[in-house]
């Protein structure tokens, strides 16, 4: 893009806060704590935070990165958040040449670094993300393309149910579960943002993913991967779609 619109200032503005609602709900969803009812405190003195606080990236480097009430560090879990959400903005921006690809890039990647980073952590996929995803889906195919949502839709079901397939498969095999059905739910959403051809290629992209930073966390920490070992699939899964969206989008619209 030669020079910047302002559906793109627009974007780049939200993305540090809505990398900042990010943070809220992967430090609450996965503990059921309220999300929208609740204000923010300080971890350490538990201190209410004011909206002087909380002013995505600004406020961290003007109260140098501590607490104004208790001077204890505030960690770099926000900053890291509202940066990736910033940097999924950039990348949306300079990937597409129509603003509608451009907002449903960087929700889709928002959501996506949400479910990502909560499995990681938390080993799950929660249902309030990932099911409005799959209408999301839709309704993006519906609005860029009319002609897809049949086949999108259909995508979506093969999605879901060849992952369960999959899953019951490896039951029988292994004698124990080794793919969750939120992982099944994201394939849904995969198949209702992309069709049903990528599919393959996001879930062995996935794996290869998942395999590889399983692997660096491994050698950093020097712990050794047991054959055992639960793996977060969807976090690998969750950058696979991301990636071809972006690249399949693009593609499309120019």
């Amino acid at each position: 893009m030669s020079a910047i619109s302002p559906d793109s200032l627009y974007v780049i503005l939200l993305a540090p806060f809505v990398g900042s609602f990010l943070g809220v709900l992967i430090k609450r969803l996965p503990k059921r704590l309220p999300v929208a009812f609740d204000r923010s405190r300080c971890d350490d003195c538990n201190h209410i935070l004011g909206p002087l606080d909380l002013v995505p990236l600004i406020s961290f480097v003007a109260l140098r990165g501590k607490c104004r009430f208790c001077s204890a560090p505030i960690g770099l879990f926000y900053v890291s958040i509202e940066l990736a959400a910033l940097t999924i903005a950039v990348i949306a921006i300079a990937m597409s040449v129509d603003p509608a690809v451009m907002w449903f890039g960087c929700v889709l990647g928002w959501a996506l670094l949400a479910l990502a980073w909560i499995d990681w952590g938390y080993m799950i996929l929660p249902d309030v993300l990932t099911l409005p995803l799959i209408l999301l889906g839709l309704f993006a195919t519906y609005w860029l393309d009319p002609g897809d949502i049949t086949d999108h839709a259909l995508a979506a079901a093969f999605g879901y149910l060849a992952f369960r397939a999959i899953a019951v498969l490896y039951r029988r095999i292994r004698g124990r579960d080794g793919l969750g059905e939120g992982d099944a739910k994201l394939m849904a959403a995969a198949g209702s943002w992309v069709g049903i051809g990528p599919l393959p290629y996001i879930l062995i992209g996935g794996a290869v993913l998942t395999l590889a930073a399983a692997a660096l966390k491994s050698w950093w920490s020097r712990q050794s991967i047991e054959p055992r070992m639960r793996l977060p699939l969807g976090a690998g899964l969750c950058l696979a779609l991301w990636i071809v969206w972006v690249f399949a989008s693009s593609s499309i619209m120019r």
